[in-house]
């Protein structure tokens, strides 16, 4: 027993890295969340660091000092305010009815088309994610309202209940997104530039997933009747139940775009309003209650994750593990792109086993460093680096498309948390029939997913605007 503590000891930081992140892994593997296991790994490592380095006494104290306030040192950030703001703005739009009213104007404008219902639910979804952070919710609040109407137009229930869960996916990737605003505090990016950059590639994503659901009208039997016989009086009449949300995308975008304020800010805007609609509307202190509380529980259960995740990104800094990885991605006898490409099928695969936010914050820290010197490192000019987009560039790119993969988490099993919930909300349609009816949508965003690498000027095109990238 003496020999294996002298062995552990001798150990470099490298090694202690790596079987940390083994055993952490273990733990995600064995059922402990993402948030528990790193925090666990993570002091066990500043731990077994520290003690070698000054004593097991010693070492003990100097770990648990750091591991204690790392939490509240990291996330007491104006920009994490971003999240609750965004959760609640999406909850309050649900219970103002304002899900309903842009559904039912979705249905009038595009339902005439073929698939029309399916359209209409993209469609609805991806303006429902412009005012809502959280995926889980926009499929929630769907299943709900899209699901009945097209099983009782005669669609397929699991192409019904497949579009809702992959309509929700859009709110990981159109602001207000809470994805993207961790990954800007994790990389150290601005978030505004993050958040003006995924709504380009959000609308495409929307657009290819609209341009999906026709063929699959086209190519099909009896896959769904349109929507026809409203009058363009009655199109316009829908419109006003549904500007409130329009009105909260042109807040963020004046906010963050116009420079007239921060992204915390155009985000409590936002609630506000929302707010006030939502009063307006009718809801009383039970929808109220309802908000502030899913609100709470949602963010409650963000943060965990990121307390714990940074405690382990702490470890990993004195590990050095990040920096070992990004020579060993350099040095690899792959082009850059190649390397790239393996990197993103290694999330598709990890994003089977694990939830987004947490594969995230976990991968990150390591993964970044590696991408950005693929790029060519800091201060790298787009005609230089080997991506074609400068060092900012590359950090607001790369955001964007690992963001898109980690939609695909969502709907991937065995843990695709969208398709749970929808099957959750909907009991006439099992998690089976939800997983098959995402197949198609899986095919579009690896399409989206190959659009944004091979064209990044989609994605840097406002945040170049803005003077990033």
């Amino acid at each position: 027993m003496m020999d294996l503590f002298q062995a552990m000891a001798e150990m470099d930081t490298i090694q202690i890295g790596l079987w940390v992140t083994g055993a952490m892994l273990v733990l995600v593997v064995l059922g402990l969340r993402v948030g528990f296991a790193a925090a666990i790994a993570g002091f066990a490592g500043l731990l077994w660091i520290f003690s070698a380095k000054f004593g097991f006494e010693r070492g003990f104290m100097v770990a648990l000092k750091m591991a204690g306030t790392i939490p509240h040192s990291k996330t007491a950030s104006l920009a994490l305010s971003l999240i609750p703001a965004f959760i609640l703005i999406g909850f309050l739009a649900y219970h103002a009815g304002l899900t309903k009213s842009l559904f039912e104007a979705a249905k009038r404008w595009v339902g005439w088309l073929p698939g029309g219902m399916g359209v209409a639910t993209v469609f609805s979804t991806a303006g429902f994610a412009a005012v809502s952070g959280a995926s889980v919710a926009t499929s929630a609040v769907f299943a709900r309202i899209a699901v009945p109407e097209m099983l009782k137009l005669g669609y397929d229930k699991r192409f019904a209940a497949g579009v809702v869960a992959a309509g929700g996916t859009l709110a990981s990737l159109i602001p207000p997104s809470a994805i993207l605003v961790i990954y800007a505090i994790i990389v150290e990016q601005d978030v505004g530039a993050l958040l003006m950059a995924g709504f380009l590639p959000g609308a495409v994503s929307a657009i290819i997933y609209g341009g999906l659901v026709i063929i699959l009208a086209k190519t099909r039997k009896n896959f769904g009747p349109p929507v026809t016989g409203f009058t363009w009086k009655q199109r316009f009449e829908s419109l006003p139940g549904a500007m409130p949300i329009f009105a909260v995308i042109a807040i963020i975008m004046i906010c963050i775009y116009g420079g007239v304020g921060t992204p915390t800010e155009a985000g409590a805007l936002g609630a506000f309003i929302i707010f006030c609609i939502a009063i307006y509307n009718g809801s009383r202190w039970t929808e109220l209650k309802s908000s502030l509380m899913e609100t709470a529980k949602l963010s409650a259960m963000i943060f965990a994750i990121i307390w714990g995740v940074l405690i382990y990104v702490r470890f990993l800094g004195f590990a050095d593990l990040p920096s070992a990885f990004s020579d060993w991605i350099v040095s690899l006898d792959h082009s850059p792109m190649l390397t790239l490409l393996m990197i993103l099928c290694a999330y598709a695969v990890l994003g089977m086993f694990m939830d987004a936010i947490g594969m995230l914050l976990l991968t990150l820290p390591i993964v970044f460093p590696a991408v950005m010197a693929l790029n060519g490192g800091v201060g790298v000019t787009a005609a230089e680096s080997a991506f074609g987009v400068s060092d900012v560039g590359c950090a607001i790119w790369f955001g964007i498309i690992v963001v898109k993969m980690a939609e695909l988490c969502l709907i991937t099993p065995p843990i695709g948390l969208n398709c749970f919930v929808v099957a959750g909300v909907r009991p006439e349609c099992s998690v089976q029939d939800v997983f098959r009816g995402c197949i198609p949508f899986f095919v579009a965003d690896v399409i989206t997913i190959a659009v944004l690498i091979m064209m990044p000027g989609i994605v840097l095109w406002l945040p170049g605007l803005m003077g990033f990238a």
